[in-house]
């Protein structure tokens, strides 16, 4: 089995993320049902509106991410630039956009008989949180899954988590004014401050200095991996403690996780097709297209749910949409894989 896994690229876990996420979900609410007295106390560790155990656990999740990036690569950008170029536009400049407009449809229009005027609004804010965060770490798993130009894709990333830096805060203060939900731009600062200056930084250090001690193989083949499991346990921790925080919200609409997931797996197919055929058109080849496509179709989940918790608190709507979309992403993402595993022969040798 870990033969196979391994050969397949993607974890066991990993693969089955979509099981452990309900799993946690059904866990989480139990607890939030059965021992309130746990979310109760849990909630009260607090600082600056932040709850400290959740930034522990996504501090778990994200540095390990971070140091898988080599922004020493970001001096590549001049060599074949066209699939940079879509990516960037893509994930910035339609990305967020298409994702309001999207999930303002369904759930101001499609579904307002049965969602409310307010919770709409919170559903559209957790949304564009997804839609504003463009995948960071799962991307190398679809790249390697499709057998995308590694070299390229790392450079994708690189520059993808540099933009971040400058343009996640705008793009959200912009699109949640239009929806008509006022945040406050210290807390959202302090929120990319946090969840990726901190572990951009950390994982640049870390990443520079085990290199230099002990080599990029030990680095690579031995240091990395053993941060594979605290990242899933992180992940998973993290998700307990938003259900048991969420158990009143899913309770009391249950359907609506069934709702919710419609958009965000509408708008993962259609950026993943608008990147895809612009390649295609662009003559890029596969190895390029591929990966192009899997970075602006899947998102930084774990940026999002950190954002969200900050921003509206760990029982907020917002925060239940962010995890819907760790729920839809990996079944998605697989079968979008193999649709472009099978269209190799559609785009020109590398």
């Amino acid at each position: 089995m870990k033969k196979e896994n391994q050969e397949s690229g993607i974890s066991f876990f990993e693969k089955n993320l979509t099981l452990w996420v309900i799993l946690c979900m059904v866990t989480g609410v139990l607890i939030g049902k059965f021992l309130p007295a746990i979310p109760a106390a849990l909630g009260q560790l607090e600082y600056a509106n932040v709850s400290i155990p959740i930034a522990v656990l996504i501090w778990l999740m994200i540095y390990p991410m971070m140091m898988k990036v080599d922004f020493s690569s970001v001096k590549n950008v001049r060599r074949n630039p066209k699939g940079l170029y879509v990516t960037w536009v893509m994930n910035w400049l339609i990305k967020p956009f298409s994702m309001f407009a999207i999930s303002a449809f369904f759930f101001y229009v499609v579904f307002k008989a049965f969602i409310p005027a307010d919770l709409a609004k919170q559903y559209l804010a957790g949304a564009v949180l997804l839609g504003a965060a463009p995948c960071t770490a799962m991307v190398f798993v679809w790249s390697h899954l499709t057998k995308g130009n590694a070299a390229y894709t790392v450079v994708q990333v690189a520059t993808n988590d540099l933009i971040i830096l400058i343009a996640f805060t705008p793009i959200v203060a912009l699109l949640l004014g239009v929806g008509g939900i006022t945040i406050p731009w210290d807390t959202l600062l302090l929120s990319v401050f946090l969840f990726v200056v901190i572990p951009l930084v950390g994982g640049v250090l870390t990443r520079n200095y085990m290199i230099k001690t002990k080599g990029a193989d030990y680095f690579n083949d031995a240091f990395i991996p053993k941060f594979n499991n605290v990242t899933i346990g992180g992940l998973l921790l993290t998700l307990i403690l938003i259900f048991s925080f969420q158990g009143d919200v899913i309770l009391s609409n249950p359907f609506h996780i069934a709702l919710i997931a419609i958009p965000l797996i509408i708008q993962t197919c259609l950026i993943f097709f608008l990147s895809y055929c612009t390649c295609r058109k662009l003559r890029l080849s596969h190895d390029i297209a591929a990966p192009a496509g899997m970075i602006g179709a899947s998102n930084f989940f774990e940026l999002s749910v950190a954002v969200a918790i900050t921003l509206f608190g760990a029982s907020s709507p917002a925060v239940l949409v962010t995890i819907v979309g760790v729920l839809v992403e990996v079944p998605v993402m697989l079968a979008l894989v193999r649709y472009a595993n099978s269209t190799r022969s559609m785009f020109p040798s590398a």
